[in-house]
């Protein structure tokens, strides 16, 4: 990673914040030194600030602030000195040999962090990479999107989409793999890659739903030979064609949506079918369904990055009535509007990666 790119420092208080903390908690030690008398040693507490310094800020406001500890200790020291000169100079130097090992437990801290953040932006730099770029037209439909990773903790999660011009329509993939982090990129990236192929080789819709289980059973079946937890994917791919004609497979996935001009929206009711990964414990084959698509209408495709978000009494953010409210928005706009809102909802807390697409039919 170029030193350009290198992930902004995580959580650390400015620099105004801590000079200001430090000089009020001096002030507020040495007065109580003070009320105390020459004869306490109030002011060696002072020593804890660049401790939790260390495990809040950067090295840089560690090192100042242990120096300034220092000196204001040197400095009462000098001024109200102990009986013995070997008893001052030890103070001092416990201090300054506190300091230090406070100073590297904090880059020691510095650095373990910066290496997960780079890890962390790698990954979802790749995945970004492997996610086909939005908006995306083609004969049959436009199509409009937002992606955006879970940025909290370190956590990755699995959610994945893609769209193929085929032959056969406009051929539309979304998807959500169980779990977070590289392994469930790494099933989610299984998935893509036998969407990419089947999406043009298979006529049928359920076949290519079919091949996307096999994918996924034989990344499971590796994923256990190396000692990994199996895997499913819950799924929606449609196939799109001239005049709205839509054919759309459910994978144990999220309904589609409907979204009207006057606001009313349609949940399409598709057969739910079982996750990708656990057709076996099923045995049904699976479907392919057909609805319309009109003009005046814009099909949204979600991920439970929306559904699940939770408002501070736990509630669920009603996805439904958030697309009512969006009536009118153009397509474009729509799934960044939609997740603005469950972001406001839930009050900046994400728990998973979000995926919002909107698809317009073709003028």
């Amino acid at each position: 990673m170029a030193a350009d790119d290198e992930p902004p420092y995580p959580r650390a208080p400015g620099n105004a914040a801590v000079a200001a903390g430090v000089l009020v908690a001096t002030a507020l030690v040495l007065l109580a030194q003070a009320a105390s008398g020459p004869s306490s040693r109030l002011v060696l507490l002072l020593v804890f600030l660049p401790a939790l310094l260390a495990g809040l800020g950067t090295v840089a406001q560690t090192v100042a602030a242990s120096v300034w500890v220092t000196a204001v200790v040197a400095a009462h020291s000098a001024l109200y000195p102990p009986a013995d000169l070997p008893a001052r100079l030890g103070t001092l130097l416990g201090v300054v040999a506190a300091e230090a090992a406070v100073i590297g437990l904090c880059a020691r801290r510095v650095r373990r962090e910066r290496q997960l953040l780079r890890m962390r932006h790698s990954a979802v730099a790749l995945q970004r990479q492997l996610l086909r770029p939005l908006p995306v037209r083609t004969a049959e439909l436009e199509l409009f999107g937002l992606y955006r990773p879970v940025e909290e903790d370190t956590l990755i999660g699995g959610d994945l989409y893609d769209v193929a011009k085929t032959p056969y329509g406009t051929r539309v993939l979304v998807g959500d793999v169980q779990g977070k982090g590289l392994r469930a990129i790494g099933t989610g990236f299984a998935v893509l890659s036998a969407f990419r192929e089947a999406a043009f080789r298979e006529e049928e819709l359920t076949a290519v739903a079919d091949a996307l289980e096999a994918a996924v059973e034989r990344h499971n079946a590796y994923a256990v030979q190396s000692g990994e937890l199996e895997r499913f994917v819950t799924a929606t791919v449609l196939c799109v064609r001239r005049g709205g004609d839509v054919r759309a497979v459910n994978c144990g996935h999220l309904a589609p949506c409907l979204l009207h001009p006057d606001g009313r929206v349609e949940t399409v009711r598709l057969r739910s079918g079982v996750p990708l990964g656990l057709a076996a414990l099923s045995g049904e084959p699976r479907t392919a369904e057909r609805f319309a698509l009109p003009t005046d209408t814009v099909l949204v495709l979600l991920t439970d990055g929306i559904t699940e978000a939770q408002n501070a009494r736990g509630a669920f953010y009603p996805a439904e009535q958030g697309l009512a409210e969006l009536a009118g928005t153009p397509a474009a706009d729509l799934p960044g509007a939609l997740d603005e809102r469950a972001r406001h909802w839930s009050g900046g807390r994400c728990r998973d990666d979000v995926t919002v697409l909107a698809l317009r039919p073709a003028h």
